[in-house]
Order: structure tokens, then sequence, then C-alpha cells
């Protein structure tokens, strides 16, 4: 079985970009523009990996993650954080997510990093 990822990602061509990509190398994805889309997919099942967007028109994505973490029946998941505006450095300060990307980002170094975290 297909391990599954969460995107959370306001930006439709990243988002469905993304997806694309991650379908195509053999990953199940599940997409929201929103932290309530997001919420309600959570609510039908757990990822094995969620890619978060940090500016999010409903919300921040460092809070989220913040919040993820704090649930241990989710805490286990590898949360991949991206963002053109906020620096590596202050998402690490945070130490809620596994790893962060900087936007605009290359897909070649987004697919290995997720391959870090599942390795098919």
């Amino acid at each position: 079985m297909a391990k599954q990822i969460y995107i959370l990602e306001d930006d439709e061509d990243i988002r469905f970009i993304v997806s694309y990509i991650l379908n195509e190398i053999g990953y199940e994805v599940t997409e929201a523009e929103t932290l309530k889309q997001f919420h309600q997919q959570l609510e039908t099942g757990l990822p094995d990996l969620m890619l978060l967007d940090i500016m999010l028109p409903d919300g921040n994505g460092l809070e989220l993650c913040e919040e993820l973490k704090k649930d241990p029946a989710i805490s286990h998941i590898p949360i991949i954080m991206m963002s053109a505006h906020a620096a590596q450095e202050f998402v690490q300060e945070k130490a809620c997510a596994q790893d962060f990307i900087s936007k605009p980002f290359d897909l070649d170094n987004l697919t290995n990093m997720i391959r870090k975290y599942l390795p098919n």
C-alpha cells in the first residue's frame, strides 16, 4: 500500500505540482488549502507524512505544527514545513517539524527530503 502524504498549501499551483510529482513517484496524496479542510481530513485518517505551508489564509502552519506535535496520536508523524517567508532557523527554533524547505524549491530536493522520511 502506498504511503499517504497530506499537503496543506494555499497556493493552487504549488499544491497541484507537488501533488502531481508525489503521485507520480508512488505516494497517495490528500490536499487541503485551508486549516479547516486539513482538520477535516485528519478526522478521516492519519497520513504517513505532512507537508505544511506556514502562511495560510485561515491560520498559521507553525501553530498547527506545534498543535499536532502535542497530540500523542499524531506526534510520531513526520512534518515538513515549507515557506517563502519564514527562515529555516526560525522554524527549527519552534522544534515542531522534522524538516523545512524554502520556496521556491527544487522538486528533486523536495522528493529527496520526503524519501528521507518515507523510504519506498
